[in-house]
């Protein structure tokens, strides 16, 4: 009845106040518009249920009340306020629903703990005004309004009956307590500044069990003490502590015990309490996670949760210090839950805690040995990744010699000629080495990608009859689209040059036959959050998982799969690259690969692309049509910058031979000079990194001379590694290794691109 009441009420004020809004936007008298009270309306919506704003036409805030400003941080306009996830989205498009149709609805946004529901409704004489209610959704956060009333007149009533009351979170520290329990903790100086206090070190036990403030020192009181759990017993939660001076007499014996087990509870860190017989008494849920004891499977002495050749040497450390003597020691030890990695476990004796004659201390070191190898394996991949970028680049520039010599000899002999067919060989081995310096770069993440929005069920298409060429006739291919798949953003080439990898390594793991599966489906923010998986955060993803029935990939080789050289075939079999370039390209497509292998079973291996939200839901741009190749020949005059000899000598043969006038230097201080020289440059073909100085530098130099200078860039580092020292408009780049034909058709290109910039300028 009375929250009814109270409803029925605010919904009264609140209509009032679209009356009283509506009376003060009276018709314009005499041409002006008669100027409102605001502090009038403000005074009639402000009511303690309901947060209220008045925005304008033009988004303005022209009105809120008191409540409103609470809530929101503010006086922030709607619909620009702090929300969570997708609130900001639904509050804007209630806006435009109000504007649209007279009222629009948000039924479920949030800020922090608090969930409301927005109305916002079109009103005003003119209506070209909107007014936004607020109302709190009925969900009780019970730890919140513990502290609401703890620090209120609730926690002085408590403590005035001589209740001692905190509200402590899962690590043990303080989020609040009441004057009373402070006053007792802390003293009379200390209680300004106690949140997030450990509340383990506030209190001690003595020999007989008796709990008591460590401040108040021997002439302490004892108190007894209730634990309230705010979630199930086996949920790592908050806790409420209620305390009460003891008037019984010391605490026996299983009250003691209760306490020390209510204390090891709050503490961070793992710890357990083992009788003389070395049995397990009590393990604190840090302990229980650090010793990766199942659920259910609670171990009854310390030598269960490690391996076995470290069963004795832990049983005889406990059996010496169960004597009563408070000392400890450290042991190295593997547990049994994750032998690959040892340990460190400190043994305690400890006197006076009933039972207990050894504390066990266990720190959980899962998370930062699993950040340890994330780290170091990132270490490795960079390192390496840098090698292979550096190796590529002087390959690059020997292959565009080796290719370029080898088409301009091609053009000398025809089919037939004894030796047309070795130049044909020397120029097909040269390919396979630049196709090899893809690799490296795709796997050093250092590529040129060519990212467009495309569907995954498409890609396929294009690849599958390749697939079926590939794989041999034993072999089933299965291929399954889910419905819903939103678009991805990635490079449709190296997309396919993905799933091609995939396919022939799932073709090599089935030589008897089998079945090969490729499968797209959609996966949610919240199904993407349930894989639980730390390195993929919450979104909506498309995914593409490829699938066999092959031998399957041991658990000792599936770590090592990703890395860049490593390979299970046969010596001249593999690069070891295949796998570590499906990596490169799918993290360099801001996407996620796993693998997953049951030995005997098959192998699956499943990418994660994030889906493409584009502005306005832009529909998904198809693949452009191939363009007609340019002419290879030209006229023009061109400034060629290369510091290697072979590259300029056959750059420059190249260029000639095509029908254009070359000027030739060996680094960017004698391009200056050339290019003074010159009474005419149509355009300038650069490498970009020389010594002294390089390609970008010199650019810029000529362009601050001529800011219409058309440019092509020239490099065997790919154009994603240069991006930051390219940040020059207008510029065109040609990847080496480039054979004769690639590079006219590129300086074509370019010759027509500026022709085309000059004439639209005009």
């Amino acid at each position: 009845m009375i929250l009814a009441a109270g409803f029925l009420a605010g919904l009264a004020v609140a209509v009032g106040g679209v009356l009283l809004a509506r009376r003060l936007f009276p018709a314009a008298v005499t041409g002006e518009a008669a100027l409102p009270d605001w502090t009038m309306l403000r005074a009639a919506v402000n009511h303690d249920d309901i947060a209220i704003a008045v925005t304008d036409r033009a988004g303005r805030l022209v009105c809120a009340n008191d409540l409103f400003a609470t809530w929101m941080g503010g006086f922030v306009t709607p619909p620009g306020l702090p929300l969570e996830g997708r609130g900001p989205d639904l509050l804007k498009n209630a806006g435009r629903a109000a504007w649209r149709d007279g009222e629009g609805v948000a039924d479920d946004v949030a800020i922090g703990a608090l969930r409301m529901r927005a109305q916002v409704t079109r009103t005003g004489q003119a209506e070209d005004y909107l007014v936004w209610r607020f109302s709190a959704l009925e969900r009780i956060d019970l730890a919140t309004e513990i502290v609401r009333h703890l620090d209120g007149p609730a926690g002085r009533t408590l403590g005035q009956a001589g209740v001692m009351t905190a509200l402590v979170n899962a690590e043990g520290r303080l989020r609040v307590a009441n004057q009373a329990f402070l006053l007792r903790a802390l003293g009379e100086g200390e209680t300004a500044q106690y949140t997030g206090r450990d509340v383990a070190a506030m209190l001690r036990l003595d020999d007989s069990g008796s709990l008591y403030f460590a401040r108040e020192g021997d002439r302490a009181t004892p108190v007894r003490m209730l634990q309230i759990p705010l979630v199930p017993a086996d949920s790592n939660g908050p806790m409420l502590l209620a305390m009460l001076d003891e008037e019984m007499g010391p605490a026996d014996r299983g009250t003691a015990q209760a306490y020390v087990e209510t204390l090891l509870s709050l503490l961070p860190f793992g710890l357990a309490m083992v009788d003389r017989d070395g049995r397990f008494l009590y393990m604190n849920r840090a302990f229980i996670r650090a010793a990766g004891v199942a659920e259910g499977k609670t171990p009854r002495y310390p030598g269960d949760i490690v391996v076995g050749e470290d069963k004795g040497a832990l049983a005889d450390m406990i059996r010496r210090h169960s004597s009563g003597q408070q000392v400890g020691g450290d042991l190295s030890i593997r547990l049994a839950a994750q032998s690959d990695e040892p340990v460190s476990i400190r043994v305690v004796g400890v006197r006076g805690l009933g039972e207990a004659a050894v504390l066990l201390s266990l720190k959980d070191s899962s998370e930062e040995s699993r950040l340890k190898r994330q780290v170091a394996q990132a270490s490795k991949m960079q390192a390496v990744g840098q090698l292979a970028g550096g190796v590529a680049h002087d390959f690059n520039n020997i292959l565009t010699a080796v290719l370029g010599s080898c088409d301009l000899m091609l053009m000398r002999h025809t089919p037939g000629d004894s030796d047309y067919d070795d130049i044909q060989q020397i120029r097909s081995n040269a390919n396979r080495a630049a196709s090899l310096t893809r690799q490296l770069l795709a796997f050093s993440r250092q590529q040129t990608l060519r990212p467009q929005i495309l569907q995954l069920p498409d890609v396929i298409s294009e690849v599958s009859h390749l697939l079926k060429r590939l794989i041999s006739d034993t072999i089933q291919l299965s291929v399954h689209h889910g419905r819903g798949l939103g678009a991805v953003r990635a490079d449709p080439g190296q997309l396919e040059q993905v799933i091609v990898n995939l396919a022939v390594n799932a073709r090599d793991a089935m030589p008897g036959g089998g079945t090969l599966t490729i499968d797209t489906y959609p996966v949610s923010a919240a199904e993407a959050r349930l894989l639980g998986n730390d390195i993929m955060p919450p979104a909506d993803y498309s995914a593409l998982k490829v699938s066999d029935t092959g031998t399957g990939i041991p658990a000792d080789v599936l770590p090592k799969i990703f890395e860049p050289f490593f390979t299970t075939k046969d010596v001249g079999k593999g690069t070891g690259l295949g796998l570590s370039t499906v990596y490169g390209i799918i993290k360099q497509s801001s996407g996620f690969i796993f693998a997953d292998s049951n030995p005997g079973k098959g192998t699956s291996f499943t990418i994660y692309l994030p889906v493409h939200r584009a502005d306005g839901d832009a529909p998904v741009v198809p693949v452009p049509p191939v363009k007609p190749k340019k002419s290879q020949w030209g006229t023009g005059t061109i400034l060629l910058v290369e510091d290697e000899d072979m590259v300029r000598a056959v750059a420059e043969r190249a260029l000639t031979r095509a029908g254009y006038t070359v000027v030739t230097a060996s680094q960017g201080e004698e391009g200056l000079e050339r290019f003074a020289q010159m009474e005419k440059v149509d355009l300038i073909i650069s490498d970009v990194v020389m010594p002294t100085m390089d390609g970008p530098a010199m650019v810029r130099a000529l362009r601050a001379k001529r800011p219409d200078l058309p440019v092509l860039f020239m490099s065997g580092y790919a154009e994603e590694q240069l991006r930051h020292s390219i940040d020059i408009d207008d510029v065109a780049f040609l990847p080496k290794p480039f054979s004769v034909a690639q590079l006219a058709e590129a300086t074509s290109v370019a010759l027509d691109e500026a022709a085309r910039r000059a004439s639209h300028d005009g």
